[in-house]
């Protein structure tokens, strides 16, 4: 009896050291990974033991899965599809500092596109996330004989690992909520999930996440349209009459400038200007100071949402992806209504960012791709066709259009990697630690002096008196993995605050009779369809846009990020801690925000009902609250 137990101990507990192993290496990767690698903003001692234990209920359960499928391999192939995910989500937060999201995959057809920022992302280094793949398929099959024998992992095993996984998540749940309450609700900030319940944790989240919003379109009826409407009433401003009209008739080329943040306008570099050009070009038109992206994970696709329908983008991957195929009452759609021959512009293939569909669906009459470009290798770098040659092409075409015309161009050159050839380089590299930012400053400068080429050459033509420019910066180029080097540049110390504020992008309407001016209104994106369609002096009838005329001087200042955050004339809210917008100092009364983070989650929340539930298809039957009802509803 003695000797049966001897055995049997043996043989479970070099079992159980074998688990031990193997669970152990693949946390040590996941913990490193999202301590090392991922910035999440551990503030206490608390969150660092959350930290450190949110790994191991998506560990046990990946493990148990794959035991309970193929045993032994089920296991082993667990573990490498596990380090896969890890590694890929590492990929994507270097360049975005963001998580993968299902709607995300969906998007793989733009891997093709990503040439040098793949292998500017990877690094020979990465290979030492990989190392522990060898070791736990030494431990798993290559033992010896005897002891290999001793290790054959059974299916019940596996059940026992899964089951075993739900209670220490719900440990780590509760435990996580002693910091943030109703977390599971905040979905829409990605980093503080992945913190609190770790990233294969946030991973499964994502996929419940995503059932749900299949379901809604299924489920959605007209009646959801109703408050939204109602709210976007109460909210409404008498409409101005400044500026009405200004731009009545006339043909609009609306340029996305790439990855241009405001930080590079009237900034310099080894004493040279970043954008001399536009310096010049913004006093002659009306420039906005406070302006500011508000895209998410569909980047550029993003901006150009925002500016043809006045809604937010999803905070879960590109409404160009997900939602391409749902009825939209955008402004190309509108401006062909009213005469124009509404068009975009971009040298890219077609299918990127699911384009040549979801054109449709905004109702834009053509779209000029790569394939209408004379794209050669000569006029080529990076990805694709250099932007002086685009511009030059761009306003050819224009000139044949049929008036009056809405076109809309995409820039390319000054994108992530962010490299020239030799000759086009007009000022040296940056001298900072982030070779991002260095590079960056001279793809800035090239644009300039390609935007320079393209607005004289306007100014020369026959389009120039019958034609305004409004120019934007569609996101930011650099992002917050690089706030040290940021600092080094602007020689200041770069906090949430200031991180915030470099999300503001240049925004410039331009033409022969607009009387120059700088407005320092706080706005984004989304307002720049009503700003543009009351220059146009065009009554747009789509009662569900959430943006303002930024020309309208009583206009309610409120700018709203994907991520929950706010900005208005008084205050910067951001992630629960209010402050002072002039100064950036925090604000110890933080209930001065309170109202803003309550709009900033009521408004995305309503947003992401009209696109998740495609109810603008139900706009021609809603019944809507004339402006008399809701006063007398207000007066009860």
């Amino acid at each position: 009896m003695f000797t049966g137990n001897k055995y049997i101990n043996k043989k479970t507990g070099l079992k159980l050291l074998v688990y031990a192993l193997v669970i152990g290496l693949f946390w040590l990767k996941m913990y490193y990974i999202q301590t090392n690698i991922f910035t999440l903003g551990v503030e206490n001692a608390n969150e660092a033991n959350i930290l450190a234990f949110n790994p191991l209920s998506s560990i046990f359960l990946l493990f148990g899965v794959g035991i309970l499928l193929a045993r032994r391999r089920g296991m082993f192939a667990a573990y490498i599809l596990g380090s896969i995910l890890l590694y890929v989500n590492v990929l994507f937060y270097r360049e975005y500092n963001d998580f993968i999201t299902i709607p995300m995959l969906n998007q793989v057809a733009n891997l093709a596109d990503l040439g040098g920022s793949i292998t500017t992302i990877i690094s020979p280094a990465d290979l030492w996330l990989f190392v522990d793949v060898i070791a736990a398929g030494f431990l798993l099959f290559y033992l010896k004989p005897s002891r290999f024998q001793a290790f054959t992992p059974k299916r019940p095993e596996g059940i026992v690992l899964a089951i075993v996984a739900i209670p220490l998540f719900i440990v780590n749940l509760q435990w996580a909520e002693t910091e943030r309450t109703d977390l599971l609700e905040r979905t829409f900030d990605r980093n503080m999930l992945v913190k609190y319940i770790g990233v294969l944790n946030y991973h499964m989240y994502d996929i419940v996440l995503q059932g749900k919003t299949e379901m809604k379109k299924t489920l959605a009826d007209s009646n959801e349209l109703v408050p939204v409407i109602n709210y976007l009433n109460e909210n409404k401003k008498e409409d101005s009459d400044r500026l009405e009209g200004a731009a009545e008739g006339k043909n609009v080329i609306a340029i996305s400038l790439e990855s241009t943040q405001t930080f590079v306008v009237d900034n310099t570099l080894h004493g040279e200007e970043l954008t001399p050009y536009f310096n010049d070009l913004k006093e002659e038109g009306i420039y906005f100071d406070n302006f500011y992206h508000q895209v998410k994970q569909g980047r550029t696709s993003d901006s150009e949402f925002l500016l043809a329908n006045s809604l937010y983008p999803l905070n879960r991957g590109a409404v160009f992806f997900t939602h391409s195929g749902n009825e939209y009452k955008a402004m190309p759609g509108v401006l062909g209504e009213n005469g124009y021959f509404s068009n975009s512009m971009h040298a890219n293939d077609k299918t990127f960012w699911n384009r040549n569909v979801m054109y449709d669906s905004l109702g834009y009459d053509e779209f000029y791709s790569k394939e209408d470009y004379e794209v050669t290798t000569e006029k080529s770098h990076g990805w694709g066709y250099l932007d002086e040659y685009f511009f030059e092409d761009s306003l050819n075409k224009m000139k044949e259009l049929d008036q009056p015309f809405y076109s809309k161009m995409i820039t390319l050159t000054n994108h992530y990697p962010f490299t020239l050839p030799e000759e086009l380089k007009l000022i040296e590299e940056g001298e900072t630690s982030s070779g991002t930012l260095n590079r960056y400053f001279q793809t800035i400068r090239y644009q300039d002096e390609a935007l320079k080429k393209f607005v004289e050459d306007f100014k020369n033509s026959e389009l120039y008196d019958d034609t305004i420019l409004v120019i934007y910066g569609d996101h930011f180029g650099i992002s917050e993995n690089h706030q040290e080097a940021m600092g080094e540049y602007l020689g200041k110390e770069i906090n949430e605050y200031e991180q915030f504020q470099l999300q503001r992008v240049p925004f410039l309407i331009y033409g022969k009779d607009i009387e120059p001016e700088e407005n320092h209104t706080v706005g984004g994106q989304v307002d720049l369809r009503p700003t543009l369609m009351n220059l146009l002096g065009i009554e747009d009838e789509n009662p569900v846009q959430f943006g303002h005329d930024l020309l309208d001087e009583d206009r309610r200042q409120l700018m709203i990020t994907r991520d929950g955050n706010f900005a208005n004339e008084e205050y910067v809210g951001i992630q629960g801690t209010c402050y002072d917008r002039e100064t950036g100092e925090e604000v110890e009364d933080g209930a001065a925000c309170e109202d803003g983070f309550s709009a900033a989650q009521e408004e995305l929340e309503m947003s992401d009902s009209i696109v998740y539930g495609d109810l603008l298809r139900y706009l021609d039957e809603t019944e809507l609250v004339t402006e008399d009802e809701q006063s007398e509803s207000n007066e009860e």
